[in-house]
């Protein structure tokens, strides 16, 4: 399946809300993970494909910033930290994972750190043995 099919089929997809958030930055965003998985292949670490990802952003001219800490705070406290993968742009978390399939933890992990960092979207592109699975997820 070549990457321009699997990016129209994601983005006609019904799971995608009808108003795309910056569509022309996320379509870069996922044919650069594509294009990731089409050179590697499938059996590394997050790490591994991380630093590809970065490598391709770079390319591509993105500004980005890779393990941004964020920390979670209540009532002026801190209460809890934690990485995200890819800021791109000032305006996306991209988040990467390595297994077989979505799950709810992923989507509740890109809904925490939406909701700390205040942007309005994230992808989660997950590294399969089948291939590269994307789902957007909007605040």
């Amino acid at each position: 399946m070549n990457i321009t099919n699997s990016l129209s089929r994601i983005y006609s997809n019904k799971l995608t809300t009808s108003k795309v958030v910056y569509p022309e930055l996320s379509y870069k965003l996922v044919g650069a993970a594509f294009k990731v998985f089409n050179k590697l292949g499938f059996g590394f670490e997050e790490k591994i494909y991380q630093q590809a990802l970065e490598c391709e952003l770079k390319m591509l001219g993105l500004e980005f910033t890779r393990e941004a800490y964020s920390r979670v705070k209540y009532e002026g406290k801190t209460v809890g930290r934690h990485f995200l993968d890819f800021i791109v742009e000032r305006k996306i978390v991209l988040e990467l994972k390595v297994g077989t399939g979505l799950y709810n933890n992923h989507v509740r992990q890109i809904f925490s750190y939406l909701n700390d960092s205040k942007m309005s979207l994230g992808i989660l592109i997950m590294f399969t043995p089948k291939g590269v699975l994307v789902k957007r997820i909007v605040r």
